[in-house]
């Protein structure tokens, strides 16, 4: 039967906190080491060899000169924060020569870097937080335009409708929308851009709402040429579904409308099952239940319950009126966090430890901020937080100096029914490839109707984040799971993100994504000249034929 843990004997949360500290202490591992902040940007060498889809695309090149020296009159007009050199993703192995990169404020800058683009017959990127995997947000001598700073807004209280330019960050509208209102859907953590959300139609912890493109009432799009059109399902409806998920190569998006809510207040509430329940659980409970906001599980990770026993997270709708909402805070003991997250890395042993503390440890360091006004917050009484709260998440503690290591994300798309075998198999790849996954995370989807769809039916999210070193031999062990990962998920038709690694092959790509072809062909409809575009495309637009 399902546990319901709302609150947890304080005795386990000590013996977890014990059994942690005892065990980094054991390992002889330095706890600063696991825990220490980032001295900056994580980078590594390059890992790709010649044969890897995207190697040859991101091998070392000269630096153009002309990048460097004696710029033109369009180049003096931008604003740059690099000439030359190199850039990167958080994967941390994707390093790649650009031609510089641009600074964004002005919906002038966009077109004038399209006029020197065109003088100087360069590619155009755009980058935000740079969080996809495999090059999405620039390409090789590409012109790059990082958008973090071109972040106004407006909202329109009465259509309920936030006005945003696309370099904002979900962390920045949830300060802004706070605490009168929320966003419908974004992403479950609040680092990444507005822009960058919309171009891999992302979605997030609200079950209901679906992805950001189904929130969208319309968006300002600058085409190659320096035009600006609007798209919305009405309006130029074919590029809206083709900017949607469309990965930046349509069109720079200048801004968007998007809807919002309420921002409500939910009682939390955790409930530990088996994975094998879920299904039914699900259908019968979680789905009908009208009061219930926000939702996502955790699989373990652990290896004496790997991906068997699963923890519900669910925020349910709470009436309390006069209630206090205070200011939005940063999320708190980020070393600790951090500590847990890279100890586990460690073994068997430290990743049980981590599964342990996920069930008995972190309820305790919740932060219950909603306060009733005539109940005091007695201990073992309900946690009450408003909708922004468990987005409001910088995941500071996922960034560390760690060296020759990193994170890397995946994420597959299931059909309903396909849950516990899709599961099975992951299980069976995980253990035989000897994979170390630090997370399993499982979401909802429901059907997409962008042009390149991961959800054509009622889905399953299966958000996969795992460590691997940063050497040729752990790209090339990753590049064999991601292709029996993705071959798994074909097997029962479902279907994989496609912002992460470049590791998967044309053939895969095609067999998951039939409508490739065709939006490939589109791509060349609007911009005929191929000027957007980043290493994503660059490796896979030439598929041989069927």
């Amino acid at each position: 039967m399902p546990q319901t843990t709302p609150t947890l004997a304080r005795t386990g949360k000590v013996v977890a906190s014990l059994a942690i500290a005892s065990a980094v202490i054991a390992t002889g591992y330095k706890a600063n080491e696991l825990s220490a902040d980032p001295a900056g940007e994580k980078d590594c060498d390059l890992v790709f060899s010649a044969t890897d889809p995207a190697g040859a695309l991101t091998a070392p090149i000269e630096t153009p000169a002309d990048a460097l020296v004696g710029a033109p009159p369009t180049s003096e007009l931008l604003t740059w924060k690099q000439k030359g050199g190199t850039i990167n993703d958080v994967s941390c192995l994707d390093r790649t020569p650009v031609y510089g990169v641009v600074q964004v404020t002005r919906l002038e800058d966009l077109s004038t870097a399209i006029k020197l683009a065109q003088e100087k017959n360069l590619k155009i990127s755009m980058a935000g937080a740079r969080h996809s995997m495999g090059g999405q947000a620039f390409y090789r001598n590409a012109l790059v335009l990082d958008m973090t700073q071109f972040n106004q807004m407006s909202l329109d209280e009465d259509q309920r409708v936030l006005t945003v330019q696309s370099g904002a960050t979900w962390h920045t509208i949830q300060n802004y929308l706070h605490p009168k209102y929320a966003v419908k859907a974004m992403q479950s953590t609040d680092i990444f851009t507005v822009g960058g959300s919309i171009s891999v139609n992302a979605h997030g912890m609200d079950h209901r709402a679906g992805s950001v493109g189904s929130t969208l009432r319309s968006l300002r799009v600058m085409l190659a040429d320096g035009q600006v059109v609007r798209v919305s399902r009405a309006e130029n409806p074919e590029l809206f579904d083709l900017v949607v998920g469309g990965y930046g190569l349509f069109g720079i998006i200048v801004d968007a409308e998007i809807e919002i809510t309420d921002n409500v207040v939910y009682q939390t509430e955790r409930q530990v099952i088996s994975y094998r329940e879920f299904p039914d659980l699900f259908t019968t409970e979680i789905l009908p239940d009208e009061k219930l906001g926000l939702f996502y599980g955790h699989l373990s990770t652990a290896s004496d319950s790997l991906l068997d026993e699963m923890i519900l997270y669910k925020y349910t709708l709470a009436s309390l009126p006069g209630a206090d909402i205070p200011p939005l805070g940063e999320v708190s003991s980020t070393r600790l966090r951090r500590l847990v997250l890279n100890f586990s890395k460690l073994g068997d042993f430290p990743m049980r430890l981590k599964w342990l503390a996920e069930k008995h440890l972190e309820p305790r360091m919740e932060a219950c901020t909603v306060v009733p006004r005539t109940q005091a917050m007695a201990e073992g009484e309900a946690c009450f937080v408003s909708r922004n709260e468990p987005m409001h998440d910088s995941v500071a503690y996922t960034r560390n100096d760690l060296q020759r290591e990193t994170d890397i994300l995946h994420e597959y798309f299931i059909p309903r029914e396909q849950f516990v075998p899709f599961i099975d198999g992951l299980r069976q790849i995980v253990q035989t490839n000897k994979v170390n996954l630090l997370n399993a995370s499982v979401r909802i989807l429901h059907p997409e109707h962008n042009f390149l769809n991961y959800a054509p039916a009622e889905m399953y999210s299966i958000v996969l984040y795992i460590n691997q070193p940063t050497t040729p031999e752990g790209n090339a062990h990753m590049r064999t799971v991601t292709r029996q990962l993705i071959d798994l998920t074909s097997n029962v038709n479902g279907r994989f993100f496609l912002p992460y690694q470049l590791h998967y092959t044309p053939e895969q790509l095609r067999r998951v994504y039939p409508e490739i072809d065709q939006f490939f062909e589109l791509k060349q409809k609007y911009d005929p000249e191929g000027r957007f575009t980043n290493t994503f495309y660059e490796t896979y637009n030439n598929l041989p034929a069927p």
